[in-house]
């Protein structure tokens, strides 16, 4: 074969390109990497908050935001936090906000408060979903919160009690909260702590002899209510119970009688009724017997000129007794009309 073939020769002369493009190529791909990390990896570094080059690829290909993570890592390091790429990349797979946890820790930092990297992770995902923050959270435990109770924004405006003489007394009161970040995480919320002490002041207000006592020291009730302990168990820590405001309601006991009297006659009439009608009963049922022995009298008085017949043919009648038992009749009618004119006339009427 001869090598100086024009064949030969035009292939000789493309060698160096076939050689050449791929390394050309393999330079851009890793140059285009190196230049879509390196402003990254140099700002760790800058920040003296170093990540590794590698592991910022490896964030890459395990789809984290490694930006994200750079950020957070380097906001912790100039707060004095130690955090490791590998605990901020472990919360967000977990679904926790990272830069939002880690201003908590700097915060609890600054104010003294203890809260490690595992409880604030674990806070931040309790309150995911619920409109709050573990920032919230720890701004709380720094700055108390003060807590309507009743809450405004519910349809109830006061907690009404009533004494032990019946008057109604309604109350407002302003409960001051710290978080409590040991118990956070699952510890009731702020709807408890309005719950409880809405019970403790109803409680209270009940136990009262009257509702003067109540009106002279409002802050008799804050004091009960707060020695209960109504905070444990919540995600709170109750500083103080202040009462905003007392005012006097309906005399509940009076309109409670007046209710028990109402129902009293009402049951009373009832029972009058059944006794009347139980009268006119028993006397509709005499009635019916005084008919009922008038017709036996008529059913007897019948039988009279039946026997007077049978007496008349036995002989044991005469005709002179009987015109002498007519004349005493017609004489005792004749009386009797003296004596009743009305009723002998109608008698007469009868005859």
């Amino acid at each position: 074969m001869n090598i100086n073939t024009p064949s030969s020769l035009a292939f000789i002369d493309t060698l160096p390109l076939i050689i050449v493009v791929p390394i050309l190529l393999f330079i851009l791909v890793v140059g285009f990497i190196v230049f879509s990390f390196f402003n990254t990896w140099l700002k760790a570094m800058l920040a003296k908050a170093p990540v590794g080059f590698l592991n910022i690829i490896a964030m890459k290909l395990r789809g984290v935001p490694y930006g994200l993570v750079v950020d957070a890592r380097i906001t912790a390091v100039k707060a004095g936090v130690n955090l490791s790429t590998d605990d901020l990349e472990a919360h967000f797979l977990a679904g926790g906000n990272l830069i939002p946890t880690v201003q908590a820790i700097i915060a609890a930092m600054k104010a003294g408060i203890s809260l490690d990297w595992s409880r604030a992770c674990a806070i931040d995902l309790a309150t995911k979903g619920s409109g709050k923050s573990v920032v919230e959270a720890v701004r709380t435990s720094v700055d108390p919160k003060v807590i309507d109770c009743p809450s405004q924004d519910g349809a109830k405006k006061s907690i009404d009690g009533v004494a032990k003489d019946g008057i109604q007394v309604k109350a407002k009161a302003r409960v001051t909260v710290r978080t409590n970040l040991e118990r956070f995480v699952g510890g009731a919320k702020e709807e408890t702590i309005i719950a409880r002490v809405g019970e403790g002041i109803v409680t209270t207000i009940g136990s009262a002899d009257s509702y003067k006592v109540v009106l002279e020291s409002p802050d008799s009730i804050s004091k009960v209510v707060l020695d209960r302990g109504l905070d444990v168990g919540t995600a709170f820590e109750i500083l103080s119970i202040d009462i905003a405001d007392v005012d006097v309601g309906a005399n509940v006991g009076a309109s409670l009688q007046e209710a028990q009297a109402e129902a009293n006659k009402n049951m009373a009439q009832a029972q009058a009724e059944i006794r009347r009608a139980a009268a006119v009963a028993a006397e509709q049922e005499m009635k019916a017997k005084v008919e009922e022995m008038r017709a036996k009298v008529v059913e007897a008085e019948a039988q009279v000129p039946l026997a007077m017949a049978e007496a008349f043919r036995s002989g044991n009648l005469g005709i002179m007794d009987y015109y002498k038992m007519k004349n005493i009749d017609s004489d005792t009618r004749m009386r009797d009309s003296i004596a009743d004119p009305i009723q002998g006339e109608e008698d007469f009427k009868g005859e």
